[in-house]
C-alpha cells in the first residue's frame, strides 16, 4: 500500500495550496470568466466523488430522498446533454441519456451499487462535458439567441442556468459526501 503524504487538512480533498482549481491566472472578459465558473464547479463535483467505489457512489442520502453521488454524476450528464446538445445546437429530437418517460428521476432512481453503471456515469460526463465545452467555443457573443424558435434564451443565461445547476449541486454532493466519510468541501 502506497504511504498517502502528510497533508495540513487532512479532512480535505487537497491542501489549499495543492488545489488543481486554483491555476494562478485570472480570466480576463465575460465569456472566460462564467467557462471558468463553471469549469471550477464541474471540477468541484469531480472532487468530491474521487475515491469512491460504487456502493459509497450509490448511497443515498436521506429518506424518502434518492439522491447520491452518482445519481448527481448521471443527473449532470444529463442536464450538460440537454442544454448544449438539444437546446444549444436544436436536437430536441435526441432522447437525454439518464432519463425515460415512465421514469422522470432515472437518472436518480437508476443509480445502483454497480460498477458499470458508475463507469457508464462518469463516461456520459465526461463526454457531455467536453461536447458543452465544444460548443461553447463556438460562440463570441454570449447575447446570441439559441434554442428553439419561440423559446429561444440568451446562450449567457444558459450557462448562468448551468454555473447556478452545478453550485446547487454542489452542495448536495458536500452533505452527501460528508455522510459518507466525513470529509468536507472545498
Amino acid at each position: 500500500m502506497t504511504e498517502q503524504p502528510q497533508r495540513q487538512f487532512p479532512d480535505m480533498w487537497v491542501d489549499p495550496e495543492d488545489d488543481p482549481r486554483d491555476t494562478g491566472t485570472t480570466p480576463s472578459g465575460e465569456k472566460a470568466v462564467l467557462a471558468d465558473y463553471l469549469d471550477h464547479f464541474r471540477m468541484t463535483f469531480e472532487m468530491k466523488c474521487e475515491g469512491l467505489d460504487a456502493g459509497q457512489m450509490a448511497q443515498r442520502s436521506v429518506p424518502p430522498s434518492s439522491m447520491s453521488l452518482l445519481g448527481l454524476a448521471r443527473h449532470l450528464a444529463s442536464v450538460e446533454f440537454h442544454w448544449f446538445r438539444r437546446f444549444i445546437e436544436g436536437r430536441m429530437d435526441l432522447e437525454r441519456p439518464f432519463k425515460s418517460p415512465e421514469d422522470r428521476d432515472l437518472d436518480f432512481n437508476g443509480a445502483v451499487a454497480d460498477d458499470a453503471v458508475v463507469a457508464e456515469a462518469w463516461a456520459a460526463w465526461r463526454e457531455e462535458v467536453a461536447h458543452a465545452r465544444e460548443v461553447y467555443d463556438r460562440y463570441d457573443d454570449l447575447g446570441v439567441l439559441v434554442g428553439p424558435e419561440g423559446n429561444e434564451s440568451e446562450l449567457r443565461e444558459i450557462v448562468v442556468h448551468m454555473i447556478e445547476e452545478y453550485a446547487r449541486h454542489c452542495g448536495h454532493a458536500d452533505l452527501l459526501r460528508e455522510r459518507i466519510d466525513g470529509r468536507t468541501g472545498q
